[in-house]
């Protein structure tokens, strides 16, 4: 990935734990590496196709001066926030806040906080089989679409599929769905929670009937288990209702632990 380097930029703002910095004021520095795909603007020498590096400046000289943050971590996360949600071709950033005034009472040349943060492509599954199942598996795209560290990319087909797990039921309307996300794993599956719960999903019978099931299938080529989630879902391989999906939208992702692709998954078990 390409980058645009931002170093020692200098700001004059009010973000401290004591009441006189943010009363009185002091300096900060702030450096940034940007990672963006920069092949195209180099080739059409074309500032439409880069970030204008001089109004990223402005960004961040603007955010940091009309906002008051107690802690430098507090304004590295919400400024790394707003460029990559304002900065469509910014696809990763690497911040550094310095803060050379530091009130500490001891020689210091400067602390600084930094922090990497980035859009990352998960694979989520939905499912219901229980009251208006097309109304509950939109809702859910419809919640996704409106939060503001989500980019919904590609949603495929709603099939009709048979019951999955030995509990008799009706059937299931499923979908799997493609989306650009700020949030990290397990901010993401409290996310999908809620969602969940705003549809009145109650987990009562293992694989029994619920009116929505969302699941983080794939999360980058992330391979992570700790109890609570299991990446990439544990079930992939077996399950037609999830590979059929994932091959209308992605039928090359390669699953990161069989390394196969999903129409090669889909055309094992069929």
């Amino acid at each position: 990935m390409d980058e645009i380097h931002i170093k020692q930029l200098e700001v004059f703002a009010h973000h401290g734990v004591f009441p006189e910095e943010n009363r009185l004021g002091q300096k900060f520095i702030v450096s940034a590496d940007l990672r963006t795909d920069l092949r195209k603007a180099g080739l059409a020498d074309d500032l439409q196709l880069s970030m204008d590096y001089g109004a990223v400046c402005g960004e961040i000289q603007e955010f940091l001066t009309r906002h008051t943050f107690q802690l430098l971590e507090t304004a590295a996360e919400q400024l790394c926030t707003r460029l990559l949600q304002t900065l469509p071709l910014l696809r990763s950033i690497r911040l550094e806040i310095e803060k050379p005034w530091a009130p500490i009472g001891l020689p210091l040349k400067t602390a600084s906080v930094s922090i990497e943060r980035g859009w990352h492509t998960a694979y989520i599954a939905l499912g219901s089989n229980m009251g208006d199942r097309k109304a509950y598996l939109d809702g859910a795209v419809e919640a996704l679409r409106k939060d503001p560290s989500m980019r919904v990319e590609a949603v495929s087909d709603y099939l009709v599929t048979e019951p999955y797990g030995g509990v008799e039921q009706e059937d299931f309307l499923n979908a799997v769905l493609r989306v650009q996300t700020l949030l990290p794993p397990h901010e993401l599956l409290d996310a999908l929670h809620a969602i969940e719960q705003a549809a009145n999903r109650e987990r009562i019978i293992h694989w029994g009937p619920r009116t929505l099931d969302l699941d983080i299938l794939f999360y980058d080529d992330l391979v992570y288990s700790d109890g609570v989630l299991n990446v990439p879902h544990p079930e992939i391989p077996k399950r037609t209702f999830v590979l059929q999906p994932m091959v209308q939208i992605a039928p090359f992702f390669v699953h990161p632990v069989y390394h196969r692709t999903m129409t090669e998954l889909l055309e094992a078990i069929s």
